[in-house]
């Protein structure tokens, strides 16, 4: 996609009208839940990004004119959390999957979508991020051996790699950094072993970083920008992906799933610079950025190529994302208060 002048960029300025860009259908999705035989559950769906993946997954249906339930599981351990999910028509199921007897308890269903995982919290509390990150899907993947299961995983299953590379390949070597990495690793093998052990068709998705904004990378920096703290430049380089088109990958991920597991870098096809993005919030807001340290010479990043090729799924532009966030910046959108950490070279989360 060409990049547009912020002059020409219509803003996104509300909650409900940030919901309906990250939910609305194109005709690909459409075209992928026509396609997906048997009903869908997405386990861990009170995430991040868990309600816009069902409202895409409904919309997209509703745009086909296909009827297919949708379950959403997830501990709902926050009062009303389950409410905005049966507005939608989505049936919820609360499950902590850590209990194999509430896993079993499930319904059975044809479509797995995998979003559960733990990252931060992990420094101080190892073994719950090992338990489940690593165990979790083992239960999982025994209990839905005959479903399709599309896993998101992360690009910290990576090495940092010179930035000039343009980051790993899907078959190049792993070589996660600290434990919240090692254990995402982990829930890639476990769900390999059990593909290749029963047959089950799995797709992992190695995603780094999808954008909301209400959190992210793009809205780390600004807000880093806007109240004049210091911009970070170590991790001088990352992959971003407008949060929709991120979901819309997974949904039609399900198209590609097999034994052995279908392995794919989901992320933009560009890699931003840090200091670059910093700048061009600061043109937005008439301030110049404070920047950090010097960048080095590796950085946390994926190579695109394959999902570009397979999906084409961008429909945001770096530019564009920039000019969204900062609008809802400058006006105090809210935020999840929940940043990234991309900026960390140790591993520790």
């Amino acid at each position: 996609m060409s990049a547009s002048s912020p002059a020409e960029i219509p803003f996104i300025e509300t909650e409900e009208q940030l919901e309906e860009a990250l939910s609305r259908p194109t005709d690909a999705d459409a075209e992928a839940m026509a396609a997906l035989e048997g009903d869908l559950l997405i386990l861990g769906v009170s995430g991040k990004m868990g309600p816009t993946m069902v409202r895409l997954a409904k919309r997209a249906c509703e745009k086909a004119g296909v009827s297919k339930r949708i379950i959403g599981a997830a501990r709902f351990s926050s009062p009303g959390s389950r409410e905005p999910f049966e507005r939608e028509g989505v049936e919820t199921v609360t499950c902590d999957l850590l209990d194999r007897a509430a896993v079993d308890a499930l319904p059975d269903c044809s479509n797995v979508l995998f979003m559960v995982g733990q990252k931060f919290g992990t420094q101080g509390n190892q073994p719950l991020t090992w338990a489940i990150n690593s165990y979790v899907p083992g239960i999982v993947a025994e209990r839905f051996r005959d479903a399709r299961i599309v896993s998101f995983s992360t690009g910290n299953v990576y090495p940092f790699t010179p930035v000039k590379s343009g980051g790993p390949v899907e078959t190049d070597p792993t070589g996660p950094i600290g434990e919240y990495a090692q254990s995402a690793l982990s829930r890639e093998r476990i769900f390999e072993y059990f593909s290749d052990r029963n047959g089950t068709p799995v797709a992992i998705l190695r995603l780094n970083y999808a954008i909301d904004l209400r959190y992210g990378v793009l809205r780390d920096i600004a807000e880093k920008v806007y109240h004049r703290k210091p911009v970070a430049l170590a991790m001088g380089y990352a992959n971003v992906i407008w949060q929709r088109d991120a979901n819309s990958v997974a949904l039609r991920s399900f198209a590609h799933c097999s034994s052995p597991a279908f392995v794919l870098n989901l992320t933009g096809s560009r890699t931003i610079s840090v200091r670059e993005v910093a700048k061009q919030f600061g043109k937005h807001w008439g301030i110049e950025p404070v920047l950090e340290g010097t960048e080095n010479e590796t950085a946390l990043l994926s190579n695109a190529a394959r999902c570009r090729e397979i999906f084409d799924a961008e429909t945001v532009s770096i530019e564009q994302m920039i000019a969204w966030v900062a609008k809802w910046v400058e006006q105090g959108g809210r935020g999840l208060g929940k940043p990234t950490h991309f900026d960390e070279r140790t591993g520790s989360f």
